[in-house]
């Protein structure tokens, strides 16, 4: 079993302001405790939640929290490499008028490998 944690879930977790604190806080501590089997995110995904915190709190603290636990032994960070680039850009402008993020179809192309 493994679980995949994307930028709402970190931001949630260390914003104490965000009406799902509480509920993600829990959660993530849960899977910090292997609960849910190996945690998985990406580089892409570390550099989305620090750039949300910052615009979204403007406070350094959230986005130094954020920026503890993401590297974190128990996170396996998963690099975007050239393949799986190649892919998200396939990807992005194959679904170019849904309006996903970049950053959402690097997490879609690590999840198809």
């Amino acid at each position: 079993m493994a679980v995949f944690i994307d930028t709402g879930a970190f931001m949630t977790y260390r914003n104490k302001r965000d009406i799902h604190h509480s509920e993600s806080d829990g959660m993530l501590r849960r899977a910090l405790q292997r609960e849910f089997g190996i945690i998985y995110t990406t580089d892409f995904i570390y550099d989305e939640t620090l750039t949300l915190a910052m615009v979204r709190t403007g406070d350094k603290n959230v986005a130094k929290d954020v920026s503890d636990v993401m590297p974190s032994p128990r996170i396996e960070m998963l690099m975007i490499d050239d393949t799986i680039l190649n892919k998200a850009r396939e990807l992005f402008f194959r679904l170019f008028d849904k309006r996903i993020s970049f950053t959402d179809v690097t997490t879609m192309a690590v999840m198809q490998q």
